[in-house]
């Protein structure tokens, strides 16, 4: 008798390769659409991975990857035994939680929030007004902060009137985490609450009728029917986001770097940049990003062992 796993579509996958290989063979359309897919992620995602063991190696451009000469674990060691290793550390660990706890509830909360408008042209106008900022350039985005930040700035013109004198903003390294993460949610907060509002849009209107005939309040109604709605997708969007902590995007980062404020805003993914295209250090700068993606790789599995231990077993696998 032939072997059968259940698939995820409600059909029979055979076992065996031979009714495997018969499977292939009657869907074999489903998997051509399937090709293009798959090619462009080995080829852009796997490949480049081949590049990575520069990371071991003295690495150099005439001799190319396999004919310079393997140091192990050399350019790992000077990271860590570098002087600037705990500040860029601390400075990526901090700048990535912060930001992680701060803007992790802003979603959640809009969508809530959302979820009450009944009049659909008004929620509409609102959902775009929240979504707009997520299309603007990062470099527009910075550029507008420099503007409104500046000594003379508009910002700065209401300090002075009230204060006497301006806040350096952009120059002092106190208000820079500050700055990026309000920023950060000001542009992303709109666009990840999507994911919520369409999860809410799933819940029946006759369990709000109910709970109103039985006297529940609004806060009452959304603690016991619609955050349990979206704490499966609370819990995948919170472990994704955790494991990628360490991956800040260098851009912002970069583009709102000064000479003045670089004790807190110099992270990983800008010195991988200067050492590695600025300097031409790829062998080292090769080590310090993999092991910013080991941290990200240790930091998901852990994250996600614990939310399923706290969630009843929802977790991303």
């Amino acid at each position: 008798m032939q072997n059968t796993i259940k698939a995820n579509a409600g059909s029979t996958v055979p076992r065996s390769s031979g009714s495997l290989l018969n499977f292939v063979k009657k869907h074999y359309f489903l998997y051509l659409m399937l090709a293009p897919a798959l090619i462009l992620t080995l080829i852009f995602k796997y490949g480049p991975m081949y590049g990575a063991i520069i990371a071991f190696k003295d690495f150099s451009p005439i001799k190319g990857i396999l004919g310079s000469e393997w140091v192990g674990l050399y350019n790992f060691n000077k990271f860590l035994s570098s002087p600037n290793f705990e500040v860029i550390f601390m400075n990526t660990l901090k700048l990535s939680f912060f930001g992680l706890i701060l803007s992790f509830p802003v979603p959640i909360l809009l969508a809530l929030m959302l979820n009450q408008v009944r009049k659909s042209a008004i929620k509409k106008n609102i959902q775009l007004f929240l979504y707009a900022p997520n299309f603007i350039s990062v470099v527009v985005v910075v550029g507008m902060l420099f503007i409104f930040l500046s000594p003379t700035g508009p910002i700065n013109q209401l300090l002075t009137w009230a204060t006497g004198e301006p806040v350096m903003f952009m120059s002092r390294p106190e208000y820079f985490r500050w700055i990026y993460i309000l920023s950060d949610i000001w542009t992303s907060a709109g666009w990840a609450s999507i994911i919520y509002v369409a999860a809410l849009a799933n819940v029946d209107p006759e369990l709000h009728n109910a709970a109103n005939l039985d006297g529940a309040n609004l806060l009452q109604r959304i603690r016991h029917i619609d955050l349990p709605t979206i704490r499966p997708i609370m819990a995948i969007v919170f472990i994704l986001a955790a494991g990628g902590i360490m991956s800040i995007g260098f851009e912002k980062a970069y583009l709102m770097q000064t000479a003045t404020n670089l004790p807190t805003s110099e992270i990983i993914p800008t010195y991988v940049y200067k050492i590695g295209l600025q300097s031409g250090d790829y062998a080292y700068s090769a080590a310090v990003g993999l092991f910013n993606s080991l941290i990200n790789v240790v930091l998901l599995i852990t994250v996600n062992f614990i939310v399923k231990k706290l969630n009843e077993g929802d977790g991303l696998y």
